[in-house]
């Protein structure tokens, strides 16, 4: 017998557990909790308790240093080879990255990458371009014109 044919005779779908409905039903009076503690108490859903115990450990360590992760600059990378999809001679910018879906949106950064080969000639706008890509892009016949990274 296979899992799915257990299913279909015993049911998909559990019924839900109602507590507080009498002793017959098997979870009256406590209602599945228990005799006092503070998990019996009402406000106390699961293990979401947290008074005591031990310190954790990134608050026993002092805080030190500096990080730079929220001052780097994020690129959106497209590959040479997801240009293809262009028809030739058109000019790629962020507009037509962003409507065919290989950017999220306008205000990233975009940097193209030399992943892969390129066959049409395409005037591609971005903030960065890799050597390769580079190199690709203009021995087709194209351009890689470079657009100012705003500060």
């Amino acid at each position: 017998m296979m899992n799915h044919e257990i299913t279909s005779v015993i049911g998909r779908h559990k019924a839900r557990k109602r507590v507080g409905r009498g002793i017959g039903s098997g979870h009256g009076k406590t209602s599945g909790r228990g005799h006092k503690g503070s998990l019996s108490r009402a406000g106390a859903i699961g293990f979401t308790i947290r008074e005591g115990g031990q310190m954790p450990l990134s608050r026993r360590m002092p805080k030190r240093g500096f990080s730079n992760f929220k001052f780097q600059r994020r690129f959106e990378i497209v590959n040479v080879s997801q240009l293809e999809r262009f028809d030739d001679g058109v000019a790629v910018g962020l507009e037509q990255l962003s409507a065919a879906g290989l950017i999220d949106g306008l205000k990233n950064k975009v940097k193209i990458l030399g992943n892969g080969e390129i066959t049409k000639r395409l005037q591609v706008m971005a903030h960065k371009f890799s050597k390769t890509a580079e190199q690709k892009i203009v021995g087709c016949g194209g351009t890689a014109k470079v657009l100012k990274i705003g500060v």
